[in-house]
C-alpha cells in the first residue's frame, strides 16, 4: 500500500509540474507584429516617424494564480509525504505554502520576455517612446517606421 501511495504522489507531482510549465507557455506575445483576435478588422490610426534611439528592456512575466495554485498543489503533495499523522498534515501545509511561493516565482520567470524601448520623432516634431516585445525587428536610428495605434495600444512596425 505504501508503494502505491508514493507512486501516486510522484505521478501527481510530475503532472502538476508539467501543467505549470505548459500553462506558462501560453502567455501572449507583446511584439509589434502580433495582434490579438479582437484587434482584427478594426480601424487603427497610423503615424509615421523616425527612430531616434532604442534600448533593451525586460518585460516582467505574468503573475496569474496558475503558478501559485500548481506550486501549492505540488508542495502540498510533497510535504504530506514527510512524517505521519499530524506531522504529515503540518508538512502538507508548509509544503503548500512554500510550493505556492515557488510556483509564483517560477511562472513569472518562465514568462518574462526581452523587450525594446523605441524612441521616435514624429513628423510633427513630437517625441514618443513605445515599449514592446523584442521580436528581432532591429530598429536603427534614422530608420523610418510606422506607429500603429488602437486606443491605448501602440506598436512600432516597418
Amino acid at each position: 500500500m505504501v508503494k502505491q501511495s508514493r507512486s501516486f504522489k510522484s505521478s501527481a507531482l510530475a503532472l502538476s509540474l508539467v501543467a505549470t510549465l505548459g500553462l506558462a507557455g501560453c502567455a501572449g506575445s507583446l511584439s509589434g507584429d502580433t495582434y490579438s483576435r479582437g484587434e482584427a478588422r478594426r480601424a487603427m490610426v497610423v503615424k509615421f516617424a523616425t527612430v531616434e534611439s532604442t534600448r533593451l528592456v525586460k518585460l516582467e512575466g505574468t503573475k496569474s494564480q496558475i503558478g501559485t495554485v500548481a506550486g501549492g498543489a505540488v508542495g502540498g503533495i510533497a510535504g504530506s509525504s514527510i512524517g505521519s499523522g499530524k506531522g504529515s498534515a503540518v508538512g502538507a501545509v508548509l509544503g503548500a505554502v512554500a510550493g505556492g511561493i515557488a510556483g509564483s516565482a517560477i511562472e513569472e520567470g518562465a514568462t518574462r520576455k526581452q523587450g525594446v524601448e523605441v524612441t521616435v520623432r514624429l513628423d510633427n516634431g513630437q517625441y514618443m517612446a513605445v515599449v514592446q516585445e523584442d521580436a528581432g525587428e532591429n530598429f536603427q536610428p534614422g530608420q523610418r517606421v510606422r506607429l500603429v495605434q488602437d486606443g491605448g495600444t501602440m506598436r512600432v512596425t516597418r
